[in-house]
């Protein structure tokens, strides 16, 4: 299984348009996703209530985990987003 460790870039978290973005940028990667905080149960990572649910607060460490074809190059270009709280999904990394 693929897996990145990130820690959370948006300052107020992974919370109402941060989610937003990254429940979008997650959906459009069409490899599904799970996140989690570190040493939780992991959460689809498309699914908006689950991403809010976490309650990820700024600088916090979440786990990005796929294990379907193209898992790497989808979690890298998701932890990129997350590490630097971008408001758009990266083309490439």
């Amino acid at each position: 299984m693929a897996e990145r460790r990130v820690n959370v870039g948006w300052a107020e978290g992974l919370h109402a348009r941060p989610a937003s973005i990254f429940v979008r940028a997650a959906t459009a990667s069409g490899v599904p996703v799970t996140i989690s905080k570190a040493g939780g149960n992991p959460v689809n990572a498309a699914s908006m209530l689950a991403v809010l649910g976490l309650g990820a607060q700024g600088g916090e460490e979440i786990v990005l985990a796929s294990d379907a074809e193209g898992a790497e190059g989808a979690l890298d270009r998701l932890a990129k987003l997350v590490s630097e709280g971008l408001d758009e999904l990266p083309e490439t990394v």
